[in-house]
């Protein structure tokens, strides 16, 4: 017993220092970006030599792609949590207005994994299927209810809705000083209030 609690001791604190160079590499792509010369103000931050964080993250891509699906897993709505579909993707762009890094990165990451023999290539296919899934469900549920138009396809206008919200930020990366806010409410605005507006046009 004595022995088995040894080993999760030294197990505990490597899993515990994992996610403490994952906080820290967060906080640093969030305010920079992407950059090979980051790795050494991480590794600052978490008080360990730079070999110390490569024994947990053997490759960059590895580190990058762990705090992509940090930052998605921090983002993600509660289980169960029901909002206004507009609130909603409003906060996920003023989400990333506020960690100009870390869309960078994602963009970055997504561009570069469309090439098969990326590292990351599998992990962005199954991280755009989660997501669209997710929102699919959202906007099935929401037309079961009558607040969105039900004569389109929930996973046509999720897959739609997570383009535009990538497309909003990217064009805000390259001219900051557009509103991306208001272009996405129009759109999910779209996709709920189009039909009933049709509708009442015919009457």
């Amino acid at each position: 017993m004595t022995e088995a609690r040894g080993r999760r001791g030294p197990y505990r604190k490597s899993i515990e220092r994992r996610e403490h160079i994952l906080d820290a590499a967060l906080e640093v792509f969030a305010e920079h970006g992407d950059g090979g010369a980051l790795l050494q103000e991480i590794a600052d931050r978490v008080g360990v030599k730079l070999p110390s964080l490569m024994y947990y993250f053997p490759s960059r891509d590895e580190l990058l792609l762990a705090v992509v699906e940090r930052r998605d897993t921090l983002g993600a709505k509660p289980a169960g949590e029901a909002r206004d579909p507009i609130e909603s993707a409003g906060d996920t762009i003023r989400r990333g207005m506020a960690q100009p890094g870390l869309v960078k990165l994602v963009a970055t990451m997504a561009t570069a994994a469309a090439d098969p023999a990326h590292p990351g290539h599998l992990f962005f296919i199954e991280r755009y299927r989660r997501m669209s899934a997710d929102v699919a469900r959202t906007l099935k549920a929401d037309q079961d209810r009558g607040t969105v138009r039900g004569d389109a396809s929930a996973d046509h206008m999720a897959r739609l809705l997570l383009a535009a919200i990538d497309g909003l930020l990217r064009q805000w990366l390259i001219d900051p000083s557009t509103d991306p806010v208001p272009a996405l409410e129009t759109f999910v605005r779209l996709c709920g209030y189009a039909a009933d507006a049709d509708a009442e046009a015919r009457t």
